[in-house]
Parts: C-alpha cells; structure tokens; sequence
C-alpha cells in the first residue's frame, strides 16, 4: 500500500529529507547546497511511504510564475511500484485544492527519464533541454 501525506512535523520533515540526501546528494551527486536550499522553509512538502516505510518525497511552492513543483524522490527499491506517481497525484490535488485558482500555471523541471510520468498529468514540455544541478531537465507546465 502507498499512502502520500503533507509533512506536518519535524520528523516527517526529517524523512523527508533522507529520501533527498540519497536520491539526489548520494545517487546523483547534486551539490548539497543546491539541494537544501532556501526555498525549504516556504515550501509544502510530502512524505510517501510503501506498506509504512518512508519511500519518496516531494514539494511545492508558489512563486510569481506560478506554482513549481519540485524534489520528487523516491528510493530506489521502491521505484516502479508507483510511489511516484501516487506522489505526483497527491501533490496536484494539493495544489488544485488548495492553492490555485482556475488559469494557474503549474509547471516543473523534469530530468528527462521522469517526463513520462508528468505528461501522463497533463503537462508538456517547454522550451529547450538544460541543466539544473549536472541533470538534463526540461520544463513542463500545465494549466489549471
């Protein structure tokens, strides 16, 4: 079972984090100072777990374009079990009940092996492929 929950205390914050610190710092070698950045303390965050362990992650936040989704994670014994994608569901919801309003841009980088997974919600790709942290990305958006 999968279950996807805000984060609403320190400790579910901490999990949180430890899924980031292996999928991001110690798999894909990110910079840990881009990883950890300003925007944690103004951002909704996300802790999934997989029959009760914690498995994955992500976050939120608004920003004048609109509202970015970002640091989706999931270990990787749990990748293809459909973390990501009750993640990716549970987050919009989030933000289509609670934030945005009809006409919000929605939008995300995506590292190019996740972009079959956002485009199955409803976002496409935009502009020209770039790096973000030694990753290939490409911004997607949707519309709500």
């Amino acid at each position: 079972m999968i279950r996807v929950k805000k984060v609403e205390n320190k400790e579910e914050l901490d999990l949180a984090f430890a899924v980031r610190e292996k999928v991001f710092i110690e798999e894909q070698l990110c910079d840990r100072e881009e990883e950890f950045d300003e925007f944690d303390p103004e951002s909704t965050h996300f802790i999934a777990y997989y029959q009760g362990e914690p498995a994955g992650t992500s976050r939120y936040r608004t920003t004048k374009k609109g509202v970015k989704l970002e640091r989706f994670a999931v270990y990787e014994e749990y990748r293809g079990k459909g973390v990501g994608k009750r993640l990716v569901q549970i987050v919009l919801a989030d933000v289509e009940n609670n934030v945005a309003q009809p006409g919000t841009l929605i939008y995300l980088h995506a590292q190019l092996t996740a972009m079959p997974l956002y485009s199955k919600y409803g976002f496409t790709k935009v502009g020209e492929k770039f790096i973000e942290a030694g990753i290939e990305h490409f911004e997607m958006q949707k519309t709500l």
